[in-house]
């Protein structure tokens, strides 16, 4: 079973981010695989905060939606939408959502980014908060493919936040779009997905934003898929491009047998 991440540099031209994302995702089918997952925010990086505001859908209608739901059909293949940005109940914040569409275009799944980030560092400064509208719901899900099973959503900076995960229950692979920045993703970016792969015992796929953006912003990339032991299977640095690599369920099985830590939970101590 394959998977992949889909890793962009995207710009504030939605048209232009739609037409990368299509060719990539066509890469990641060609190279056979059954799953792929966009990055956050890959369907506009505007030279402000505010400007992915201007572009917020209703939920169930528009572009971007419309784009997803298409490419899914058309490739045969589950797509993880990243984010995009959907209306909120305030004009000026949207919600940063990962919708999933299975093979026939049907959404099946959607997450609200939950935890939003912060970070203060001379002049360098991202307050999500101020345009994102946070979630409130833990979202996982079965994908009905062979070979992969239950699969728990998270976005970029809800990966410093292991609870959440342990909070889905067991998955099989744990996916996280994001546009980590490159200060805090040289120094956590790698170790936090391993220690989430290893802690649940499973896959990790994370699809990333890596490059230098129009508003001088930079991205750490990286995209990768990590095995449950913490191994990674394959990587992208940077640039955009496609990571591929496969999912062992008996290899992930023999893990939690021969070190079945999610049953030595003890929580009510």
């Amino acid at each position: 079973m394959k998977v992949a991440a889909i890793q962009m540099v995207s710009v504030s031209n939605p048209d232009t981010n739609l037409q990368t994302a299509k060719r990539l995702l066509q890469e990641a089918k060609s190279a056979g695989a059954d799953l792929a997952v966009l990055p956050e925010y890959w369907s506009i990086m505007g030279l402000r905060d505010t400007d992915k505001v201007a572009f917020a859908e209703e939920s169930g209608n528009g572009v971007l939606q419309n784009f997803l739901q298409q490419m899914a059909r058309e490739l045969q293949m589950m797509i993880i939408g990243g984010t995009i940005p959907l209306k909120s109940t305030d004009s000026n914040k949207i919600y940063n959502a990962c919708l999933v569409f299975d093979r026939s275009g049907t959404q099946i799944a959607r997450y609200d980014k939950i935890h939003l980030f912060g970070f203060t560092n001379g002049d360098e400064s991202y307050q999500e908060s101020n345009t994102i509208q946070e979630g409130n719901d833990i979202v996982s899900f079965d994908s009905a493919i062979d070979g992969i099973g239950k699969i728990g959503l998270g976005i970029c900076y809800d990966l410093r936040f292991p609870e959440l995960f342990r909070n889905m229950g067991p998955c099989n692979l744990l996916v996280l779009p994001a546009a980590f920045t490159y200060t805090t993703g040289q120094a956590h970016w790698e170790i936090l997905l391993r220690a989430r792969a290893i802690e649940n015992q499973c896959y990790v796929l994370a699809s990333a934003q890596g490059g230098t953006h129009e508003s001088g912003r930079r991205t750490w990339g990286h995209s990768m898929l990590i095995d449950p032991w913490g191994k990674i299977l394959n990587c992208l640095e940077e640039g955009e491009g496609v990571v591929v690599a496969e999912l062992d369920m008996d290899a992930m099985q023999k893990i939690r047998s021969n070190l079945p830590a999610l049953k030595h939970r003890r929580f009510t101590c």
